[in-house]
């Protein structure tokens, strides 16, 4: 029958415990050359497998664990490639930096045109 606890340790403990107890009263009643009680031996047993039992749970604490086979799902149809859309009308280049007047042309237009100021006739504020 397996032992049914969440740790060994506890358990070793109190085999531990016992199995001293009863080793002294051996060797104080009957001295140390006196062969081992059957109580003593069952004790050794049990610890001896507690410690077989405990190393197991640690090699399977080690394991990787087994993981959940997922759902394969069936594969989505492909949809239908879109027909391809009529193309566009072109646009009108926009006025680019070539066609912009050089500040030296600025300036000439402006001289220009202060000059025509002057020649005009002036009105008059009295007529």
């Amino acid at each position: 029958m397996p032992i049914r606890i969440a740790s060994m340790n506890p358990q070793l403990h109190k085999n531990g415990a016992r199995l001293h107890q009863v080793m002294a009263s051996r060797i104080r009643l009957h001295g140390a050359d006196h062969p081992p009680t059957e109580e003593e031996t069952v004790l050794r047993e049990e610890r001896h497998l507690l410690k077989l039992a405990k190393a197991e749970r640690l090699k399977l604490a080690g394991a990787p664990k087994a993981k959940p086979v997922k759902a394969v799902k069936a594969p989505k149809a492909p949809k239908a490639p879109k027909p391809p859309k009529a193309p566009k009308a072109a646009k009108e280049a926009k006025a680019g930096k070539g066609n912009k007047p050089s500040r030296a042309e600025k300036l000439t237009k402006k001289a220009e045109n202060a000059e025509a100021a002057k020649k005009a006739t002036k009105k008059s504020a009295k007529t």
